[in-house]
């Protein structure tokens, strides 16, 4: 049986996290310590999923100097990459954690253009690598150049190699995804509201929200929301999840160690019940870590215990 993930990251990035001691905006801030981490949405969740012994490729795009010295930090993690290379610079996006406050400020740039030519060959790179695929992750914000509707384009890729996808985006990228119905998709409550397109005053409406992307052929469904915890449903079950509190020190990838320990509990045939107390436990851990750093496999073992999860 396949057992293989590959993550895209359409618009990588370095991530770059400064530590000061309180953040003076508009005056002169010292930095204490300086952190380079290969950045991106996919390749948080191939991070995860790599630290957790699962086999996985991160694929994507990249360009210039930036791009290879991205590539050279995957190889030192030992994370299988598959990256086609194109015109440009790819970006960085800064972290500012103020200690003071255990507040990270977020600066990101907006990445290289992408013509139609390199999509095309992105994706014929792609459809080989789905061939040893169980699952495929879509996440992250899309490059300039790239339209909307390309999530959608490699949801119908993955189903025509019989590869099951979790979609993680937003916006218009998120709303044509679904209409390809990928197997799952992790949207926060933000995101779930803007495609309900009303205020979610509490779980019931958001219940009610999912069940209607559910309807539309999308098997299973995770509301992460924040400090609340989050609602994992499919087609039979709902479960509402929360964790014990936590003193949180950075939300980066918190989300994205969500996606990759469902497909890490997907790979594990884990009920709904124990998929979403793992997943909740996974974005918490990594919640509660400084910077760019994600949940580890022991990590996330030792704070299930503290997972409450209900069925409703």
């Amino acid at each position: 049986m396949k057992s293989s993930v590959v993550t895209v990251t359409l618009n990588p990035a370095i991530d770059k996290t400064v530590v000061v001691e309180k953040l003076n905006v508009g005056g002169l801030n010292r930095v204490q310590s300086v952190r380079m981490d290969p950045g991106g949405k996919g390749i948080n969740v191939a991070k995860v999923l790599n630290q957790f012994g699962v086999r996985v490729t991160a694929a994507g795009l990249i360009a210039g100097t930036q791009g290879q010295n991205l590539l050279n930090y995957l190889s030192l993690e030992k994370i299988a990459a598959s990256f086609l290379p194109i015109a440009g610079e790819t970006r960085t996006n800064l972290k500012i954690v103020d200690n003071s406050s255990n507040c990270t400020t977020e600066i990101n740039e907006a990445g290289f253009v992408v013509g139609y030519t390199e999509i095309d060959r992105f994706k014929t790179q792609l459809s080989e690598l789905l061939n040893d695929a169980a699952y495929l992750v879509l996440s992250g914000s899309l490059p300039p150049g790239v339209g909307t509707g390309i999530y959608r384009e490699l949801v119908e890729l993955a189903k025509g190699k019989g590869v099951k996808t979790i979609l993680d985006a937003d916006d218009a990228a998120l709303l044509e995804g679904i209409q390809a119905a990928p197997f799952a998709i992790k949207p926060n409550i933000h995101e779930l509201e803007k495609l309900a397109g009303i205020e979610l005053a509490d779980d019931r409406e958001v219940i009610r929200a999912a069940r209607t992307i559910l309807a539309q052929g999308i098997e299973l469904i995770i509301v992460s929301m924040g400090s609340q915890g989050a609602i994992i449903m499919d087609k039979t079950a709902t479960y509402r999840v929360r964790t014990e509190p936590i003193v949180p020190q950075s939300t980066v990838g918190a989300g994205d160690s969500m996606v990759a320990v469902l497909a890490y509990s997907l790979l594990n045939r884990y009920s709904l019940e124990e998929t979403a107390q793992w997943v909740t436990a996974a974005g918490t851990v990594t919640a509660s870590k400084p910077g760019t750093q994600v949940c580890s496999l022991a990590e996330v073992r030792q704070f299930i215990d503290k997972v409450k999860i209900n069925r409703l």
